[in-house]
């Protein structure tokens, strides 16, 4: 496994990455067409933010992003055909230590309510609900993680 910076011509694998990985969970595609926004990576986000991807055999397989400014951990997404097999482990454990080179001892996640659990057992803390940037009424967990 092999692990770097996004670069500009990854943003279409990242956005079809990101979708796949939300309809994992069995949400309509109405509600997945409603999130395409949200789970676009365009090529200024990639620019202003650092979003790290993870690559098998040449095939992008998960990533992650942070917002520095608002100390948060914006994505991460696995591909549905590598989840259970220790890649949300190892990435973890990459954006940990790349949140503490960036200087973020602290940070929060909107967690996916499926991937809660995931969140949990990485040491995060459930701090409270916040409303989704889709369905306002729909409440996410809220997490917050310390790094080391």
């Amino acid at each position: 496994m092999l692990i770097r910076r996004a670069k500009i011509k990854d943003c279409n694998f990242l956005t079809n990455l990101a979708y796949k990985s939300k309809a994992y969970w069995g949400y309509t595609e109405d509600f997945l067409q409603q999130c395409k926004d949200d789970l676009t990576v365009t090529k200024e986000y990639i620019e202003e933010n650092p979003v790290y991807l993870m690559e098998s055999d040449n095939k992008i397989v998960a990533f992650y992003s942070f917002t520095i400014s608002e100390r948060k951990l914006d994505a991460l997404f696995i591909d549905p055909n590598y989840i259970g097999k220790g890649l949300g482990r190892m990435i973890w454990d990459h954006l940990l230590n790349k949140a503490e080179e960036l200087g973020i001892n602290e940070f929060t996640l909107d967690s996916e309510p499926n991937a809660e659990g995931f969140y949990l057992k990485m040491g995060a803390e459930c701090i409270g609900s916040t409303p989704s940037s889709v369905f306002p009424d729909r409440q996410l967990p809220l997490m917050k993680v310390k790094v080391f």
